[in-house]
Order: C-alpha cells, then sequence, then structure tokens
C-alpha cells in the first residue's frame, strides 16, 4: 500500500511575500504543471484527501474529477499569523529574529511553531495510513516536510536541508511492516522561492 504526497503548483504571489494559510490561487501554468504531476500517479486513486485552501483543493478536484475531495483543515500550511501576507523583508529584525534563530519551537506572532505544524499534520497522516488504503494527499511544502520528517525520523531543524520540495512535486511512500521509504518521483524546480528576509 503507498500513499502519495503532492504539492500544490506554484502560487499566485509576489516573491518574497510572507504566506501560510492565506487562500492565495495559483498561477496560469496550473493546467501545465497539473499535467506534469498526473504522470506520477496511479489513475483510479479511490481515496484523496487535500488542504481546503484553494491552490491545493483545486489540484486535487482536477487530478481526481470524479473522486470525492476528503478536506483536511490539519493538512494546512503552517499559520503565518500575523506575518500572512507581508513581505520579509518588511517585518523588523526584532520581530523575526527570534524566529528565524529557532523556528521549530518559537511561534509566529499569533501563529504557529514548526512543531506545532507538526504535531496537527502527523495526526493526520497517522489517521490517513490506518484505513490501510491507498491514498493521495495534496497540501504544502511545510505539511510534506513534516510527513518525510516523521518516517525517517529527521530532526525538523535539519527538514529543509534534508527535503528540498519544489511546487508540484509528488513523493510515494510505501506502507511497509518493516519500514516507510520514500521514494521522490518528481521535484522540478518551476519557480524560485523565498521564505525568509533577503537579508538572512
Amino acid at each position: 500500500m503507498s500513499i502519495y504526497l503532492v504539492r500544490h503548483t506554484a502560487p499566485e504571489i509576489e516573491k518574497g511575500t510572507c504566506y501560510g494559510q492565506a487562500d492565495i490561487d495559483v498561477l496560469a501554468s496550473f493546467h501545465e504543471e497539473a499535467s506534469v504531476i498526473r504522470q506520477h500517479l496511479p489513475a483510479g486513486m479511490a481515496t484523496v484527501y487535500s488542504s481546503p485552501l484553494q491552490r491545493c483543493r483545486k489540484l486535487a478536484e482536477h487530478l481526481f474529477p470524479d473522486t470525492d475531495i476528503n478536506l483536511e483543515a490539519d493538512l494546512k500550511e503552517i499559520d503565518c499569523g500575523e506575518w500572512e501576507l507581508r513581505r520579509w523583508d518588511d517585518i523588523p529584525r526584532e520581530v523575526v529574529n527570534p524566529w528565524m534563530n529557532d523556528f521549530v519551537n518559537v511561534r509566529i506572532p499569533g501563529g504557529e511553531s514548526y512543531v506545532d505544524l507538526y504535531d496537527r499534520v502527523v495526526r493526520s497522516f497517522e489517521k490517513i495510513a490506518a484505513s490501510e488504503l491507498p491514498a493521495v494527499i495534496v497540501s504544502h511544502g511545510g505539511v510534506i516536510r513534516s510527513i518525510l520528517a516523521h518516517i525517517t525520523q529527521t530532526p525538523l531543524k535539519d527538514s529543509f536541508s534534508a527535503f528540498s520540495l519544489h511546487y508540484g512535486c509528488v513523493v510515494r511512500i510505501d506502507m511497509q511492516e518493516t519500514g516507510r521509504p520514500y521514494h521522490l518521483l518528481s521535484n522540478i524546480a518551476t519557480a524560485k522561492e523565498q521564505h525568509k528576509p533577503s537579508q538572512l
């Protein structure tokens, strides 16, 4: 039994903007990116889960038009709280530095820490895994990175260097009795990302 993890396609947002749970749309390249993703997914998946944010929901509905999509709030990206849709470079250094120095444990003002994200994502993933049915999860970079850190026991502070995940990436996890090996099936860099102030 395998679980496929799919990251949403490139979002319609200016580079250098902080975003997490803001419900932003996707770029006009959506259909082209989705066609690449489809090549790496099995046909006829009966169980599909998605973040309810439109950049994920649209992709799930597009890839699986005849399937009921299970929208799971725990599969949303990290909550960026007071920083949502602000330019990273406009957030004062004294405000952003504590989080940059310990993004695993320090909460974004009014939002979440990486541990907060990880805990709810792992809870959702283990519920999906317990069904023992092949499934697709359409979600976000932080969510997929949390799942991979969980199954490989990678420390969260090392997860960004351990798992480089571009928009539209596809990961397959083989749910075996002896472990949960993962395979990166597609990971094409389509847009440059910036998730911190430019000077850091």
